[in-house]
């Protein structure tokens, strides 16, 4: 009797798929906090939420992925590290309204499921967990032949954190004179990544392996520095300290993400040249002719978190913070 067509045929390779699993087991498991009630390989995650830590728990969600930085990643044949950033561009965005990350969940889409290759980018999410405190519960791997290229995949990342009614961060206080603080980023993070390979490798991917003196590395391992979590430095801070406002900067540039937090009838008046720009931004203004104001719309221009305190605690959140931190501008 002749053989029929089968999955794996069509591309699907289900066994790849739970080898996969097997391989991220451990790194997965790491991420877990004490609420987990769940074991891998469910329909769906369980999570009990500790009532008795808050009065009036508000659940906060964000979602998002990686990008085109994520081409610069197929280029380098490294994986290890997006897995960060899928992670970094949602906890920092519910961060903004002052929640604990409680658990992630990520959607990884591949054209060929390799197993040590999952592993890796499932890795660095784990690692991104990690950083921010929160549980990696759950997620989907989906082979996709025919929709990506073998080498292709994206990422997005589901993120759901708490925080109680009353300490819930919205700007709403937010007064003319208050001060802007800025945390510095690691370099591009996870925007602009189209303008950036437009001007810094003009489709030729051999440039990242090309050392360059002003970044103290190669284009490749600049463009591939996972953006920084900010969890860990300033949650602990806002039990101690009246933070009226935050801002996590990325698409949209400082000039965008700032004013969202603002009650009507405010802006911002930034200090430029108050912190230093990295060497990657001054790159890509000058290679690509970019305007200076185009600049601060795209990228972060090295400014990845930024808080609103009165001026009286300015010296106390500055003190409080172990990594440098920049006075920015001011609430006008």
């Amino acid at each position: 009797m002749a053989k029929g067509i089968s999955y794996k045929d069509a591309g699907v390779d289900i066994e790849a798929g739970n080898r996969a699993v097997e391989l991220l087991k451990h790194s997965v498991k790491k991420t877990w906090r004490p609420e987990v009630l769940t074991d891998l390989g469910g329909f769906g995650g369980l999570f009990a939420l500790n009532v008795e830590k808050y009065r009036q728990p508000v659940l906060v969600s964000g979602t998002d992925g990686v990008g085109t930085k994520l081409r610069v990643a197929f280029a380098m044949g490294k994986h290890d590290t997006v897995g960060i950033d899928a992670v970094a561009m949602c906890v920092n965005d519910i961060l903004v309204q002052g929640a604990e990350p409680l658990f992630f969940l990520d959607y990884l889409a591949v054209g060929k499921l390799e197993p040590e290759k999952v592993a890796e980018i499932v890795g660095g999410i784990a690692r991104g967990c990690e950083q921010a405190g929160c549980t990696l519960i759950g997620g989907e791997t989906a082979e996709m032949p025919g929709f990506y290229e073998a080498e292709e995949y994206d990422i997005a990342g589901f993120a759901v954190g708490v925080v109680d009614r009353e300490n819930i961060v919205d700007g709403s206080t937010v007064r003319k004179g208050d001060v802007i603080i800025g945390i510095p980023s690691s370099g591009l993070h996870s925007n602009g990544y189209s303008l950036a390979r437009k001007v810094l490798l003009h489709d030729d991917y051999g440039r990242l392996e090309q050392y360059v003196d002003e970044l103290g590395c190669t284009l490749g391992e600049e463009m591939l520095k996972p953006t920084i979590i900010y969890v860990p430095v300033v949650l602990p801070l806002l039990d101690r300290i009246n933070v009226k406002g935050m801002a996590h900067i990325t698409g949209g540039g400082l000039v965008e993400n700032v004013p969202r937090v603002l009650p009507q009838g405010l802006t911002v008046k930034f200090d430029f040249g108050s912190w230093p720009v990295p060497p990657i931004f001054k790159l890509i203004q000058q290679q690509g002719d970019v305007a200076e104001e185009e600049m601060y719309r795209t990228f972060n221009m090295g400014i990845g978190f930024v808080l609103i305190v009165a001026p009286e605690d300015v010296d106390r959140v500055r003190a409080e913070i172990s990594s440098e931190t920049y006075v920015i501008g001011t609430v006008i």
